[in-house]
């Protein structure tokens, strides 16, 4: 049966299709606003040899069904019209998804709020959604300010360019409105090492952590391979274990080798879990263990409170003791 897809601005969907005989998946932030937009949508760069990007630009025309799991991420904020908040935002390439998400909805939903959007690219041509921005930053009245940056700057570019360093960081504070610590909130989504060299920046003003939200879309590969290695040099205690997982009602049991992920093995073995990004930061994997102890490669995708009730990440999950049970869903 058709249903309408519940979802909160910032949030991602991942989508599902067969690429080459191969099922692949990728998560990709939505842009439309639940409050703004009928339908939902999510912009998809091509990146090249990119499998996926290319597929569904190579393929995608009406008519096409395409899986889709459930909107999730915890990129989110809840909405009140009598909030009266500063957001500034700091996005890079195609990490402003769900900054226009979210700034469409700041800007119906809460009248006393504003945004201040730093938008880090390439070149001119490799801005998206420049029109739209120009737009909504002319109809909303000072509400919205958006300032580029840009790599490669022509040349009659009135704005900034180059790295977005603490000299740069100074002149944009300098130009965005200042309402104090209380009642400013920052967010971050783009490429690991812009969100990196704006924390540091961040940290040097002395913005609380708390007061900072960042989302990361997937990691590379080789920062995977690195950690996985890491992991097992500095733990004698990965080695084969049994872990038992319940999904949907069913019980499996898994012998995980060392140099594997729980998600990695049970997929292998043709148990169909959850999963999105793969790099422990989506949460689409999460399960609860029940009994035993599993060490995470990473754990960004898991609050505080998430670690402390038991909860782990199948997709960066080893086994640390022959007593582990998962629960997911």
């Amino acid at each position: 049966a058709e249903r309408k897809i519940d979802y909160k601005s910032g949030q991602f969907l991942t989508l599902i299709v067969s690429v080459q005989g191969k099922e692949v998946r990728r998560a990709y932030s939505l842009c439309s606003s639940p409050f703004v937009d009928q339908d939902l949508a999510v912009t998809v760069k091509r990146v090249e040899k990119g499998l996926m990007s290319n597929w569904l630009a190579d393929n995608l025309k009406p008519g096409i069904r395409i899986k889709v799991m459930e909107p999730m991420g915890q990129f989110t904020t809840e909405f009140n019209k009598t909030h009266k908040r500063h957001l500034i935002m700091f996005a890079g390439g195609s990490g402003i998804t769900p900054m226009m998400s979210i700034i469409k909805s700041i800007l119906t939903q809460e009248p006393e709020s504003i945004v201040s959007l730093i938008y880090c690219n390439r070149d001119i041509d490799s801005i998206i959604f420049k029109d739209t921005l120009e737009e909504m930053q002319t109809n909303d009245e000072g509400r919205l300010r958006v300032i580029h940056i840009l790599d490669e700057a022509p040349m009659n570019w009135q704005g900034y360019s180059g790295l977005l360093n603490h000299d740069m960081l100074t002149k944009l504070f300098e130009r965005i409105p200042d309402w104090g610590i209380d009642k400013s909130t920052y967010l971050m989504c783009g490429p690991e090492g812009m969100m990196k060299n704006v924390e540091s920046l961040l940290a040097q003003r002395n913005i609380p952590k708390e007061k900072i939200f960042k989302e990361s879309f997937v990691q590379g590969t080789i920062d995977k391979e690195n950690k996985k290695e890491e992991a097992l040099a500095a733990s004698g205690e990965l080695k084969a274990r049994e872990v038992t997982i319940r999904y949907d009602g069913q019980e499996y049991k898994v012998m995980v080798p060392p140099n594997k992920a729980i998600l990695e093995t049970a997929l292998d073995q043709g148990i169909d879990l959850p999963y999105s990004c793969q790099s422990g930061l989506c949460t689409a994997c999460r399960g609860k263990a029940l009994s035993g102890k599993v060490k995470l490669d990473e754990e960004e995708g898991l609050s505080q409170s998430e670690r402390a009730e038991g909860y782990v990440l199948t997709c960066v999950g080893h086994p640390l003791t022959d007593d582990v049970v998962i629960e997911i869903g």
